[in-house]
């Protein structure tokens, strides 16, 4: 079954439950779809799929542009490639008129959805070799992003002319009735929710999305929790609070309110409006069950340059930051106890053990200027912070190499207990082994490590950290515990 059938199918028939009395009109398409043929293939006749767009400006007129080869004024459009059809219409349009997609947003009335489902026949044409035949055409509508108009840059070969025309003078009769129904005024409105959640002593909450390029927006990258409305959505700030219980169910905001307006681009390119939210919540991530994305981590403002982070997201927290300076109160954040005289604290380390098929140890080699271990082979590694030692783990594979392990696939190998010279703190260093992960090594912070490489347990560089040789040495034999300095 062609790639493209189940996503045509199911928007025509959503397109369909708001239009049910189009059903018999749409039949044609209906059939093309239970056939056997691509129904996005413009060598399947006698008929198949296509899109177009219907870009509309701030005096709430449409474009058109006229083509070459009939001579008619029409929306732009055309024949779906490798694309879906929201896709598919977008493409024409930047083809067709030079429009980039960034110059376009969704409208709040219709989102990702056709406005309209034409069906029109299309006369022989001899020089292509095409007989007659009939268009099912998928069209959706945008709104220009910004005040004024782009430069229109024509494509030559197919067309003629651009034309913005009031919607009362819309070529196609459907397009026209459907355009006029919905009353739609060309002012973009913001169509996704997202949060700034906050601790109220100087922390921001954010989520590590998948790696799912061309699938996830702001893939593999931090982001504020939210996402897109939908049809069903009363309001944005509704929008928001199902994002959030879809995406951590157990997240519960305190003092939520608007916060500001910002633009994000989607995964095909479009301005995307978003309303942003500011909420506060002091718990800990590492006890919500999280069912979209990899992590949810505590940052603070000046940790924020670290991130893979759109420059955005970045600006607009240390903007609410500087609005907002930490609450230093008695209930800002939890106190620290030191147990006493006798209590000395102990900072913990997280270290990941990794070994390929031929039992190689992965290990990097630590930039000359590092405070720590400069110019010497170390494991990939991470001091914890408030967080739990696995949710460490996964985030400094991420940030460190870009290699993405499940928690699930991780088991303790070894622990360190060591202290580097008399009267300093004492350092419990957790080796972590994991099983599985998905990725190759990178560089991801070139100013701690210029390179990563897979060593033999028994060949080890001569400049190494001195307990990750002890570490790897015990883990080879077996034991579980080892101690330095004491």
């Amino acid at each position: 079954m062609p790639l493209a059938r189940s996503h045509i199918r199911e928007t025509a028939e959503a397109y369909l439950a708001r239009h049910p009395d189009e059903r018999e009109s749409l039949a044609g398409l209906l059939s093309l779809l239970d056939g056997a043929a691509d129904p996005a293939s413009r060598a399947t006749l006698p008929g198949h799929v296509t899109c177009s767009a219907a870009v509309i400006d701030r005096e709430q007129r449409v474009l058109h542009i006229g083509h070459k080869v009939t001579g008619l004024l029409l929306a732009p459009g055309g024949h779906v490639e490798d694309d879906r059809t929201r896709a598919a219409a977008l493409r024409e349009v930047c083809e067709e008129t030079g429009i980039r997609p960034g110059d376009l947003c969704l409208t709040p009335q219709f989102l990702g959805a056709p406005i309209d489902i034409d069906v029109h026949d299309i006369d022989a044409s001899p020089s292509k070799g095409e007989p007659a035949h009939r268009h099912y055409d998928f069209r959706y509508v945008f709104y220009l992003a910004g005040e004024e108009p782009p430069t229109i840059v024509l494509q030559d070969e197919e067309v003629s002319c651009a034309q913005w025309l009031p919607q009362p003078e819309v070529t196609s009769p459907t397009l026209r009735a459907k355009l006029l129904a919905a009353r739609l005024d060309g002012r973009p409105e913001p169509v996704n929710a997202s949060a700034v959640i906050h601790d109220g002593a100087g922390r921001y909450l954010l989520h590590l999305r998948d790696h799912k390029p061309g699938v996830i927006s702001q893939s593999g990258a931090f982001a504020l929790l939210g996402g897109g409305r939908t049809h069903d959505d009363q309001s944005l700030e509704s929008t928001l609070l199902r994002e959030l219980a879809e995406e951590v169910p157990d997240l519960r905001l305190e003092d939520l309110k608007p916060y500001a307006v910002e633009a994000a681009t989607s995964i095909d390119g479009l301005s995307v409006p978003v309303r942003v939210f500011a909420g506060r919540w002091r718990g800990n991530p590492d006890r919500l069950a999280l069912h979209e994305g990899v992590l949810l981590r505590w940052f603070a403002p000046d940790e924020l340059d670290r991130l893979r982070l759109s420059p955005a997201t970045r600006d607009l927290i240390l903007r609410h930051a500087a609005e907002n300076p930490p609450d230093n109160g008695p209930d800002a954040a939890p106190p620290v106890w030191d147990g006493g005289s006798r209590t000395v604290l102990n900072g913990i380390g997280v270290h990941l053990h990794l070994e390929d098929a031929e039992g190689r140890v992965l290990l990097g080699l630590r930039h000359p200027d590092s405070k720590y271990a400069g110019d010497t082979w170390h494991y990939l590694a991470g001091r914890c912070e408030q967080e739990s030692a696995l949710t460490c783990l996964v985030r400094e594979a991420w940030e460190e190499a870009g290699l993405v392990i499940d928690p699930a696939d991780v088991e303790l190998a070894h622990v360190v207990h060591v202290v580097d010279a008399p009267g300093s703190l004492p350092l419990m260093q957790l080796v972590f082994r994991a099983r599985r992960w998905e990725g190759t090594p990178e560089i991801r912070e070139p100013d701690k490590c210029l390179t990563w490489q897979w060593w033999p347990r028994h060949e080890l560089p001569d400049r190494i950290v001195s307990y990750t040789r002890t570490a790897i040495t015990a883990i080879s034999e077996g034991r579980a515990y080892s101690q330095l300095g004491w």
